[in-house]
């Protein structure tokens, strides 16, 4: 597993693996160094058989700030920047894309990238005192590669006017929004993250990961061919072993023994 003092990772016998971003001094801001490794640690836990659910948080203050400034800053050139918002972007993707759910934990402040990557996460939980911005137009950069996938969790009335005015959430509205799923008290943030991720472990591996990419790929269809697409997936979904286990030990009244097959 990927060693790197931005990042910290733990894994337990349950199947769940925490992603700790660590790098309190910049606000878990999303540098070069620490983009690159949260996307080999995501790549890697995606095809580590051990882990069924991957829970993402930020040591320290808060979640993160987004993109690091005083690196953008020095970076004056237009490839160095494209360099950058293309492997922020490759991260999201990756998130959106791998066959493992990714749970954001979230305290303190989600701004702009951070934002982004809560969006970006299948499920997303936060403390009742977090804050969620996209805060870019205070400085002259729109958020514009954070607004791909916050925008497509909460309505575009709404994304605008956090795009146009820069100011803050607070979790109850994003709660009310869709942006998380729900809010905690500091104290009950890490049990209620911890059962949800346990429920979802204890699943089959195998229809998680059909579902997961069935969901996220019919968004972009038409109705009629979301439909096709899917009646094929279910299809392919019913021919396996767990989904006749499944419904053999529903019929039983027994627990189903997934074989991941």
């Amino acid at each position: 597993m990927i060693k790197n003092t931005n990042l910290k990772i733990k894994k337990t016998s349950e199947g769940i693996s925490t992603v700790s971003i660590n790098d309190p001094r910049t606000y878990n801001s999303l540098s070069f160094k620490t983009l690159n490794s949260l996307l080999l640690a995501f790549k890697e836990l995606d095809k580590d058989s051990e882990t069924k659910v991957i829970i993402l948080e930020g040591l320290g203050k808060g979640f993160s700030a987004g993109h690091n400034l005083k690196e953008v800053k020095s970076l004056k050139v237009r490839n160095k920047y494209l360099k950058l918002f293309n492997l922020c972007s490759k991260l999201m993707l990756q998130i959106v894309e791998g066959k493992k759910p990714v749970i954001a934990k979230i305290h303190g402040a989600a701004f702009a990238a951070g934002c982004q990557l809560v969006a970006s996460c299948d499920l997303a939980y936060s403390t009742n005192d977090a804050i969620f911005a996209t805060p870019g137009v205070n400085i002259g950069l729109f958020c514009s590669t954070p607004m791909v996938a916050v925008s497509r969790k909460i309505n575009r009335k709404i994304m605008m006017k956090m795009l146009l005015t820069g100011d803050p959430i607070k979790a109850k509205y994003a709660k009310q929004i869709g942006l998380i799923n729900d809010c905690f008290k500091k104290s009950e943030i890490n049990k209620q993250v911890i059962k949800i991720a346990k429920k979802i472990a204890s699943k089959s591996n195998l229809t998680i990961k059909i579902g997961k990419k069935a969901f996220y790929k019919q968004l972009e269809m038409p109705l009629k061919k979301a439909y096709a697409y899917t009646s094929r997936t279910m299809t392919h979904n019913m021919m396996s072993l767990d989904a006749r286990e499944g419904i053999s030990a529903f019929l039983e009244k027994r627990k189903p023994k997934w074989k991941n097959k």
